[in-house]
């Protein structure tokens, strides 16, 4: 783990590495993020991703959503990904539950054209399936800016597991 200090003294290559994964293959938010070094807290350092993101390109945006694999999907993802999906049950599908997910994955892909994106951690997998089922309803606009929303979570959840606020002293 690091604290908002060792991460202010890195090198923005060594920042790069630490943050890089924090959004889902895309190191270039991390990379705009290190003009903006230092940081006074884990708030400031997230909310200017954040604002990378909103402040960039429809296409960027786009390309960041699609950057998330499918919930659910036996294919190669972050470790990440793979432990967020791992602690919903995700991986853990019988086959009729994997063929159902596969098949509102699909529905959404066909409306949308990019994933369904969830925070999935401290979700289950019914919470999930009625997320789906509920947001495939929604505009394409409404969905976009929900997928943006829960990349946020993702990201947040994602910096708070390499970061403390405080250095650990030890006595």
């Amino acid at each position: 783990m690091f604290t908002i200090d060792t991460l202010n003294e890195t090198t923005n290559e060594q920042f790069i590495e630490i943050v890089g994964g924090i959004f889902e293959h895309s190191p270039w938010i991390a990379e705009k993020a290190t003009k903006a070094k230092p940081f006074s807290s884990i708030d400031q350092l997230f909310q200017e991703m954040v604002n990378i993101v909103e402040n960039s390109s429809t296409n960027q945006k786009l390309t960041l959503i699609k950057a998330h694999p499918n919930l659910g999907e036996r294919i190669s993802m972050t470790t990440h990904s793979i432990n967020e999906q791992k602690g919903a049950g995700l991986q853990d599908l019988t086959p009729d539950e994997y063929e159902k997910l596969i098949n509102l994955n699909k529905q959404y892909m066909d409306k949308f054209a990019f994933p369904f994106i969830m925070a999935v951690r401290g979700k289950n997998k019914h919470q999930i399936y009625e997320a789906m089922e509920s947001r495939i309803h929604h505009q394409k606009d409404t969905e976009f800016q929900t997928a943006l929303k829960e990349i946020y979570k993702i990201a947040r959840l994602r910096l708070e597991e390499k970061m403390r606020d405080k250095p650990v002293y030890k006595t």
